[in-house]
């Protein structure tokens, strides 16, 4: 049975809708977008501020900073497939405001231990992992959140206005950062983004809750076992550690099955996946491939890497009439296909004028990401069953952000061998590549994305199994 669904992109018939001032007339949603936008731009300095600390102050090389990057994403490898079950038990409003404030503890340590002579690479590390930990149950949640707020209608909207602001915030962001590292020391940029995170986590308290986040349907075996009068205690308690533990497993391999098997979400997290692997390894050496290469001052690594974010607003400012131009499924294949080869302009940059040739790739490449980004999340957020959403999404974000400590990795590790530029034309090539990814799937044959699935569920050998057709 196909469920009825309002198509992406096109208004839900509800009063935020129809004021000419879109969803930023709708209270609980321009608490989020006010809190996210400065929260972005926050971590837009911390972008920026975490490796100056490590190549300023620490004196780290190539690979350390690419180490210190990749640590940031590393706990999507570990955390993604369980988040998934676990963000679908925990009301998310809950969840978000604790990562928030978790988030803010870790930053502000930075700069005190960096005043307490106590900041080594090893607890650049540490600071890393842990916020990379916050930010796979933050963004977890978020994106679960999102649909409980706003309608189905207006889900491109919502995340057109989330992504545009961010752009906004990493324009202003890694330029006030890097202003900040040149006048008070690259660690103030730190105080800063925790700052951001105890307002994120404030907008949300504020937000009066619409309908509370309700457990995953499936997650049935957090609820206490019923037994016999007879069973004592302790086999109570190691039966319900049994279910919930088999319950995980369960849940995540029906997630990560359904995932793999869709034609549509299989395609777009494969590009994303290696789309972010050649990114990462990008960003994990942008900033000494500015200060080592072109010579760019300190100071000035956070405006240049701020210009390229204006592409973020382009891409979110495009993407609308994009879709009720081309298509949703069209109009996403049609901006990756066309911005991508703008990346090999960013290793033909050189000192002086030439910068402009960093400035114009950095500003398509980030246009088609943000422009790629609100459509596909869109996509997963309608698309998903409701009883597996929470799944769903986290699973499909897990599989893209595993490739991104990997990226890192390689992009400190494989400029350390054959340099900087050469490393920058290798990532441009894999980031092309990877288009072909959309073209072979079934994204190139259709105008527009599904909406909804097909569902058929059956039990086989004790096992919910789950077939879908779109």
């Amino acid at each position: 049975m196909t469920a009825k669904a309002v198509p992406l992109g096109v208004p839900a018939v509800d009063g935020a809708s129809r004021s000419r001032w879109g969803l930023l007339s709708d209270r609980g949603f321009r608490l989020l977008w006010s809190g996210q936008t400065i929260s972005s731009a926050g971590s837009s300095v911390t972008a920026v501020a975490l490796p100056l600390v490590a190549v300023e102050d620490l004196h780290a090389g190539p690979l350390a900073v690419g180490l210190l990057m990749a640590a940031v994403w590393l706990p999507w490898l570990v955390l993604g497939l369980p988040a998934g079950v676990w963000v679908g038990r925990i009301p998310r409003r809950t969840l978000m405001i604790s990562c928030d404030a978790a988030m803010a503890l870790v930053f502000v340590s930075v700069p005190i231990a960096a005043w307490a002579h106590m900041l080594t690479e090893a607890y650049l590390l540490v600071v890393a992992v842990v916020s990379g930990t916050g930010s796979v149950f933050f963004t977890s949640a978020y994106q679960v959140y999102l649909p409980e707020l706003v309608g189905a209608g207006d889900l491109i909207e919502a995340n057109a206005k989330l992504q545009g602001s961010a752009s906004v915030a990493q324009v202003v962001g890694p330029g006030a950062g890097g202003l900040a590292a040149q006048v008070f020391g690259v660690v103030s940029g730190l105080v800063a983004d925790a700052a951001t995170f105890v307002i994120s986590a404030v907008t949300l308290v504020l937000i009066r809750p619409r309908r509370e986040a309700e457990a995953d349907p499936h997650a049935t075996s957090d609820s206490p076992q019923a037994g016999p009068d007879s069973v004592d205690a302790g086999q109570r308690s190691h039966s319900r550690s049994h279910s919930r533990s088999h319950s995980l497993r369960t849940e995540v391999a029906d997630g990560f099955r359904f995932v793999v098997r869709d034609p549509y979400l299989r395609a777009i997290t494969a590009f994303g996946a290696a789309a972010n692997l050649a990114l990462a390894a990008y960003q994990s050496i942008v900033v000494l491939y500015l200060v080592r290469d072109l010579h760019v001052r300190a100071g000035l690594v956070g405006p240049l890497v701020a210009v390229g974010a204006l592409g973020g607003i382009l891409g979110a400012w495009l993407v609308h009439p994009l879709c009720r131009r081309f298509g949703t499924a069209r109009g996403a294949v049609a901006v990756q296909l066309a911005a991508t080869p703008f990346a090999f302009l960013i290793p033909l940059a050189s000192p002086g004028p030439g910068v402009a040739l960093f400035v114009i790739g950095s500003l398509a490449l980030v246009a088609g990401t943000v422009a790629g980004n609100v459509v596909f999340a869109s996509f997963r957020q309608r698309y998903a069953p409701p009883e597996m959403v929470s799944r769903i999404i986290t699973f499909a974000m897990t599989i893209n952000h595993s490739s991104i400590p990997v990226g890192g990795l390689l992009g400190g590790g494989l400029s350390a061998v054959i340099g900087l530029r050469a490393t920058l034309w290798a990532t441009a090539g894999v980031l092309v590549a990877s288009c072909a990814i959309l073209l072979i799937g079934p994204l190139a044959r259709r105008r527009d994305l599904p909406t909804a699935v097909r569902s058929a569920s059956h039990r086989s050998r004790g096992h919910h199994v789950t077939t879908w057709e779109a």
